[in-house]
C-alpha cells in the first residue's frame, strides 16, 4: 500500500527531529520508504506564538495496515519525547500523520497507542 506521511516539528531541534523520523520510517516492519520530500518551513496551525514548523513528507510502500502503521507512527513519536497533550494545535517534538494511505478513506478519531 503506497502511503505519505506528513513529517512536522517545531520543539527540540526540528531539523533533527524530522531527520531522524526519516530514519525511523526506513526501520518500520514489512514497510519501505520509497520517497522524500526536501524539508521545508512553515507557519504553525491554530496559535501562533509558537516557533514555525520544519516540515517533510515521506512516501512509503508498506502492507502494514493503517492502523498498525499509525501505531508505528505513534511510537516513532513517542521514542523522540512526543507529549500528548490536550491543546491539539500546540508545539511539539514529532508530529507523523498518516496523510495518505491507498485511495482509502479512514475515519477514526481514537489513538491507537495510548500515551
Amino acid at each position: 500500500m503506497i502511503s505519505y506521511i506528513g513529517i512536522g516539528s517545531n520543539q527540540a531541534d526540528p531539523i533533527k527531529q524530522a531527520k531522524q523520523a526519516i530514519e525511523a520510517l526506513k526501520g518500520l516492519p514489512n514497510t519501505q520508504l520509497t520517497n522524500k520530500s526536501s524539508l521545508y518551513c512553515s507557519a504553525p496551525m491554530g496559535p501562533q506564538d509558537q516557533p514555525d514548523y520544519i516540515n517533510a513528507v515521506a512516501q512509503l510502500d508498506t502492507q502494514l495496515s493503517a492502523l498498525d502503521l499509525l501505531d508505528e507512527l505513534q511510537k516513532i513519536e513517542l521514542l523522540q519525547g512526543r507529549e500528548r497533550k490536550e491543546n491539539r494545535w500546540g508545539p511539539r517534538t514529532l508530529d507523523l500523520d498518516i496523510i495518505l494511505y491507498g485511495d482509502q478513506q479512514i475515519n477514526n478519531t481514537q489513538s491507537s497507542v495510548n500515551n
